[in-house]
């Protein structure tokens, strides 16, 4: 039995703050999950009557509950997707593809907080404002708003408990790129996030930033509606302005040079188009306006630090963690892995080296980071040090980690992405990944006493 049992508060009730939950009450903790929407899910909650595509919000807008659009789907296979020892399978009566779309990942998210009974762990509808911690240091001060029946918010309450486990994502506060002569340019300006259908867009010149998987899908949603659609990308060459092979009305350009007040946009290579509407795909900020500065962490936006392994503040360790953070992995693998370790160094049953220990790592982190050139931004990209993380991960908590058809499936389905992009989704049942399908319904079959969906 663990040598300490804790009182969790645990901040959100998306795929990390559940499984975080789970992992924390399997533990013998007493996890408390606050989240600030009306069900469970995250950013998995499709909102269709939130499309705020007609009349965009300004940057700075408020945030949004989901920012997915009604033609989402995955980027990479199901079977890769699931938690390790809950698999993400077609069930009767769903969306059986391969690449589901958005409702179908819900769905599963929703089966897993009905198998492990987590419902009752959550209070929906309770926003956190405010997370301190006491003078003691040995525990923290969550202040919380929960709305009433008439939908206003009440007063503010109050709870100490022994641990935070911050779970709150990233895809809540967008990002928009700097673009010169903006605050002169007439057209429309909008975000990702608020992108759900493309009808708005119908007869209109519409500028993409971003041919990242959302630049890149939204950019064709709108193509067969918009009169033309041209993607800014800082990937492509600097002289490019090329037409898109198999569309008539898009083109791919390279970034923005700026814009002007006749509504011209103007393109480093010196193309111009007079456009629309300017769509921002440029991903998101991270946002933790209820963390006190106390926490010793800081929160630019580009990244969390410093933080240990991505999980823990080393000053404030172990009574504050953060679970999701990474960015270019498969998501809720790793939030297994981070909430099984967060939950063992809480009881006791793991150890975390020193303050001065952690700092040092951190620092060596960031040396290693300098030494291939990536800015500071990319503190929180794993990418091709995903798996390398994960095996760390699961060594500290004495288990396996992630399979090896895992991670060869992650690795075909990044391949094809980018050499098909827009097809990929629907190629993917062919003879080349038949033995990783097959390896992984193997590993299934002892998690699968009963059906996933009930």
């Amino acid at each position: 039995m663990p040598s300490r049992s804790l009182r969790v508060a645990v901040i959100g009730a998306g795929a990390a703050g559940l499984v975080a939950a789970r992992e924390l009450r399997r533990e013998g903790h007493a996890p408390v999950v606050f989240e600030r929407t009306d069900g469970v899910g995250g950013t998995w909650v499709y909102e269709a009557d939130a499309d705020a595509s007609a009349s965009p919000e300004p940057p700075g807008g408020p945030r949004r509950r989901s920012n997915l659009y009604a033609s989402l789907r995955t980027n990479l296979p199901r079977e890769s997707m699931g938690f390790l020892d809950f698999p993400f399978v077609a069930g009767a009566d769903c969306d059986i593809r391969r690449f589901p779309g958005h409702a179908e990942v819900l769905r599963y998210l929703q089966s897993f907080a009905r198998r492990f009974d987590l419902h009752g762990l959550v209070r929906l509808e309770t926003e956190v404002v405010r997370v301190s911690r006491e003078a003691s240091g040995a525990s923290w001060r969550v202040r919380y708003t929960r709305k009433a029946s008439g939908g206003e918010k009440r007063e503010a309450e109050e709870e100490v408990f022994d641990a935070v486990v911050v779970c709150n994502g990233h895809y809540s506060q967008p990002h928009f790129a700097d673009v010169a002569g903006v605050d002169a340019w007439p057209g429309k300006q909008l975000h990702s996030t608020s992108y759900r259908v493309p009808e708005p867009f119908h007869g209109q010149v519409v500028v993409v930033i971003g041919c990242g998987p959302s630049g890149t899908d939204i950019s064709r949603d709108i193509a067969g509606v918009a009169k033309e659609v041209h993607l800014a990308s800082r990937s492509a060459f600097a002289a490019t302005s090329d037409k898109l092979p198999g569309h008539a009305n898009m083109w791919l350009h390279s970034e923005i040079e700026c814009v002007q007040e006749d509504g011209s946009v103007v393109f480093h290579d010196g193309s111009r188009v007079k456009a629309d509407v300017i769509m921002h795909c440029t991903g998101y900020k991270y946002n933790i306006p209820f963390l006190n500065s106390d926490a010793t962490v800081s929160v630019d936006g580009n990244c969390v630090e410093p933080l240990y392994k991505h999980v823990f503040p080393p000053k404030a360790a172990p009574q504050l963690s953060f679970i999701g953070l990474p960015l270019k992995v498969i998501p809720f693998p790793l939030f297994e892995l981070q909430s099984h370790w967060v939950a063992g160094i809480l009881s006791g049953r793991f150890q975390l080296p020193s303050e001065e220990e952690m700092m040092r790592d951190v620092t060596a982190f960031y040396s290693r980071l300098g030494a291939r050139g990536w800015p500071r931004r990319y503190t929180h990209r794993l990418r091709d040090r995903e798996f390398e993380n994960e095996d760390w991960l699961a060594e500290q908590c004495r288990r396996d980690g992630p399979e090896e058809w895992r991670r060869e499936m992650f690795a075909a389905a990044i391949e094809v992405m980018g050499e098909r992009p827009e097809t990929y989704r629907d190629e993917w049942d062919g003879g080349d990944y038949d033995h990783l399908l097959a390896q992984a319904n193997r590993d299934f079959a002892a998690h699968l006493p009963a059906p996933l969906w009930p």
